[in-house]
């Protein structure tokens, strides 16, 4: 079952838009990381409110069904609870540049 944390806008930087979960509502942005060095390091930065309070990351992977690109994102906060939320960003149908945030439960 897919549930929809939250819904972001393309910008020129990466994505911005609000998370939504139970007790918690806040504006984030999802932006290009431009110091990514490593593999293994974000491909985005994911930042809380107008702060520059970092809450995750996003990675990009592609779909082995279908080959699409998409970004697997992590969040962690205190305000988040005690274990990571893990979830992904797809594109919204009919809504261009319009993205859902999809927990995976995984």
């Amino acid at each position: 079952m897919a549930n929809a944390l939250g819904y972001v806008t393309e910008t020129k930087t990466g994505f911005d838009g609000t998370l939504a979960m139970m007790d918690l509502s806040a504006r984030i942005r999802i932006e290009k990381n431009g110091e990514k060095a490593a593999d293994g390091q974000p491909d985005y930065r994911i930042f809380a409110g107008d702060t520059r309070s970092e809450i995750g990351g996003g990675w990009l992977r592609k779909a082995k069904s279908s080959g699409r690109e998409y970004v697997s994102i992590t969040l962690a906060d205190p305000q988040i609870g005690p274990r990571r939320v893990y979830a992904n960003l797809a594109p919204v149908k009919g809504k261009k540049g319009r993205h859902v945030i999809l927990w995976n439960p995984n």
